[in-house]
């Protein structure tokens, strides 16, 4: 038997956590997408406390797509992080693949003025 779907996500977060680390001056984006929401946070590894986050999962989000929901919350956490004085970050995907919510949610980011 080979390893679930999540066992596979959880080696490669854990493999590519070992070189991501963010500090104050440039923080780590790390992303969740569950199958309705999508969550993103950035997180100062160095004093081990989270910055900035953002989340589809809060009342009058803008209706749409999965995706477009993801966009959007890129270019909301984007606009909180300029406003915490973040402009460069490192992306931490999370083990997923670089390819639909993922993508659309970096896209948006960028679209907000986030360097990654």
């Amino acid at each position: 038997m080979g390893l679930s779907k999540l066992e596979k996500r959880e080696r490669i977060k854990r493999r590519v956590r070992k070189n991501i680390f963010g500090t104050s001056d440039k923080p780590r984006l790390s992303v969740f997408r569950s199958n309705k929401e999508f969550y993103a946070q950035l997180i100062d590894d160095e004093k081990g406390h989270t910055i900035v986050s953002a989340t589809s999962h809060v009342k009058n989000f803008p209706a749409g797509s999965k995706s477009e929901k993801a966009t959007e919350v890129g270019k909301i956490l984007a606009k909180k992080a300029t406003e915490a004085g973040v402009d460069t970050v490192v992306f931490d995907r999370n083990g997923y693949i670089y390819h639909g919510r993922v993508k659309a949610f970096a896209e948006g980011a960028r679209e907000g003025g986030l360097k990654f």
